[in-house]
């Protein structure tokens, strides 16, 4: 199948198609034209990586879990490696939320500080 149909069965874009395969997640090969052509089986990988996405881990991440990317990641029982890989990166994003709410405290505490309190004036 050629991207735009992978794409499409896949709820993704060309875009994205390409970003996994300069990462090393899928493969295609070229029809005569230069076309991308991928397998029938690349729609499970796609839609694989795409809930991996989605459950927060990145590209390098999604990298861990390569061997069972054909095959129901979500019902699949969970390897070692990629129960680290989960754990890390949810520690990195309770990191990243915890930032992020000080920086909200402070500007709010400012705010209050400036204003008097958090009611926006009418623009």
């Amino acid at each position: 199948m050629q991207i735009g149909e992978l794409a499409k069965v896949t709820g993704t874009t060309a875009r994205a198609l390409r970003h996994y395969e300069q990462a090393g997640l899928i493969s295609s090969e070229r029809a005569s034209n230069g076309y991308r052509v991928y397998e029938e089986g690349a729609a499970v990988r796609v839609r694989n990586i795409r809930y991996l996405l989605a459950a927060g881990l990145t590209l390098d991440d999604v990298r861990v879990f390569l061997p069972c990317l054909d095959g129901d990641v979500a019902a699949a029982p969970p390897s070692d490696k990629g129960l680290r890989v989960a754990w890390e990166r949810l520690a990195v994003l309770n990191e990243r939320i915890a930032a992020q709410t000080e920086t909200r405290d402070r500007l709010e505490a400012a705010l209050r500080q400036q204003t008097g309190s958090l009611i926006r004036p009418a623009a």
